[in-house]
């Protein structure tokens, strides 16, 4: 399990005195600690990995949206503070997809689902996440999806 593999490396970097490393997988821990509290009042229980994972992306992507930031403002200090904890956090998502295999893989959906036109990039994109959610960049999937549906 995920939620176990970041523990076992938290308890690693403590171990190992790696004091940057350690205070990024605190923060993960935190942020795992408060999506178990939000989930106490769902309705429905999540699978523990997708939880994380979930949590890990979002994590990724303040931290890309910070670097930029920092990036512009001239502020590097804080910009490699914030490309370490990315570091960290990328460790535990899979691998993502290449352009070439999300091609593939709208063009397939495209294809099972029958979608035509702009109508269905709705369809496209949800089946698209229930298959392979954690290893794409939505957005750029999303680019993706219009120009497929759009020819």
């Amino acid at each position: 399990m995920l939620r176990d593999r970041i523990k076992a490396e938290t308890v690693a970097a403590m171990k190992a005195g790696d004091k940057e490393r350690l205070a990024a997988l605190r923060l993960i821990g935190a942020k795992i600690k408060d999506r178990d509290i939000e989930q106490r009042t769902a309705s429905a229980p999540v699978d523990d990995d997708a939880l994380v994972t979930d949590v890990l992306l979002k994590m990724a992507k303040q931290r890309q949206e910070s670097i930029a930031l920092y990036t512009k403002g001239g502020r590097t200090e804080l910009a490699e503070q914030e490309r370490a904890e990315l570091n960290v956090i990328e460790s535990f998502l899979p691998e993502r997809m290449d352009e070439a295999a999300m091609k593939e893989a709208i063009a397939r959906l495209r294809d099972e689902l029958g979608a035509q036109g702009p109508k269905d990039i709705g369809r496209v994109m949800a089946a698209l996440k229930a298959r392979h959610g954690a290893s794409l960049d939505m957005a750029r999937a999303s680019a993706l999806v219009k120009d497929a549906l759009s020819e």
